[in-house]
């Protein structure tokens, strides 16, 4: 066996599973789930339209750099949405979603046989963090240093935590924004920092960017856009229009209620993805030819995501008041999730910390799931930045994400100050 599996961690819906099991929820309620990040909105009928019709591709065995007609749909959208003009043929790829994406990105960029002395190569990443970005870092054979989120800044990574001697041995850090859990968005200025330090290291900028087209607030009144700002666009403002070092990933599963469809592409820096592509081809990693229609489709539409928005920003316009009410919440950036802070008042027994706590007792007494935030955290600088908070993803419909926050602000009322 590869040792190198040894050193990956229970993936959090393990360890909630070992967190409840025995637990039985509340019969008087049915349950809500807002504890996976799994979009529960319908899927666009013309996307599963375009997929049957491409079934007589089936015969064929797919490129791995992905139909022309695709890439240019990639090509076209981040046109759109980002004012970016990409070469469709040198500077884009379809994977098969973000997760495999980020993954294989990983292999190809780290060279192990590097910096031995300091206990290899490192790869930075947010903390709290998508645990992918841990294994895909561990499988390549480089250790893990942790950027802890800074609650005065909105939960926005402190990248001014990592010193200097990790990042004279960092080869690739992982970004994510808009962020999960947190929902932040990286501003300009911050990017520039991080430009600045691949520049000096060498090291490259991977931007996890899958939540990128769910925010909630409208533009100003000078016709500024409140979409999030992405690496490419970030890069571009500052002069930087070849990308150097930085690939940026978004998918279909939230933009386009698809997580099935396991769809999404890679863009950025041409030389990157030279090399990416040929590790990808030995991986096998080539992308149906029906799920390449179904995803141009979706690439192409940009009418549907204008309605998945709405629906968000009405269960967070509903919800987050309700739970602002008895707990720290705020309204994030962007992003499906709510990052709050178990109320210090509650009478945490059992010896669980304080999110496991609150996670096993609302299962118990509402049958609300949530996830503990210190699932997706490590001890890191002393702290584990996920401990006595908890993650909600209001991917349900309306009306159960806000029956989930009448039953959340229930509970906590239930025990008095």
């Amino acid at each position: 066996m590869n040792p190198l599996l040894q050193r990956l961690q229970p993936y959090p819906f393990e360890r909630l599973r070992g967190l409840t099991a025995g637990i039985t929820p509340s019969a008087a309620h049915r349950a809500i789930s807002l504890g996976i990040g799994e979009p529960k909105h319908p899927t666009p009928a013309f996307i599963k339209q375009a997929l049957t019709d491409a079934l007589d591709g089936l015969a064929a065995y797919p490129a791995t750099a992905g139909e022309p007609a695709l890439r240019e749909a990639c090509a076209a959208w981040v046109k759109r949405r980002y004012g970016l003009t990409l070469d469709a043929a040198t500077q884009i790829l379809p994977v098969n979603g973000s997760r495999e994406g980020l993954f294989a990105l990983a292999q190809t960029v780290i060279d192990p046989n590097q910096h031995r002395d300091a206990g290899g190569p490192a790869v930075v990443c947010p903390n709290p963090f998508y645990q992918i970005y841990e294994g895909a870092a561990l499988l390549a054979g480089a250790r893990v240093v942790f950027a802890n989120s800074d609650p005065t800044r909105n939960f926005a990574a402190d990248w001014g935590s990592i010193s200097d001697e990790v990042w004279a041995t960092t080869q690739l850090l992982f970004v994510c924004s808009p962020g999960n859990p947190t929902g932040a968005v990286m501003p300009l200025d911050e990017w520039q920092k991080l430009f600045a330090l691949s520049d000096h290291h060498g090291f490259v900028i991977a931007s996890d960017e899958c939540y990128s087209e769910i925010y909630f607030r409208e533009g100003d009144a000078n016709g500024q856009s409140a979409a999030p700002l992405g690496g490419l666009e970030a890069a571009a403002k500052l002069g930087r229009t070849d990308f150097k070092n930085l690939i940026a990933l978004t998918s279909l599963s939230k933009r386009s209620n698809v997580p099935g469809l396991r769809s999404g592409f890679v863009m950025g820096d041409a030389a990157l993805m030279k090399a990416f592509l040929l590790y990808r081809t030995y991986h096998g990693s080539a992308m149906s030819p029906a799920v390449q229609r179904a995803s141009a489709a979706a690439w192409n539409d940009e009418a549907h995501v204008v309605e998945n928005r709405a629906l968000y920003r009405q269960k967070f316009e509903r919800v987050t008041p309700m739970l602002a009410e008895v707990m720290d919440v705020a309204l994030p950036d962007a992003g499906f999730y709510l990052w709050a802070e178990v109320p210090a008042h509650l009478p945490v027994t059992g010896g669980f910390s304080p999110d496991e706590w609150f996670t096993r007792e609302l299962l118990a007494q509402y049958n609300v799931a949530v996830l503990p935030g210190s699932y997706l955290a490590r001890e890191a600088h002393g702290v584990n930045p996920g401990r006595g908070r908890i993650r909600m993803a209001l991917v349900a419909g309306v009306d159960e994400c806000v029956e989930a926050a009448e039953r959340i602000r229930a509970f906590i009322q239930s025990f008095p100050r």
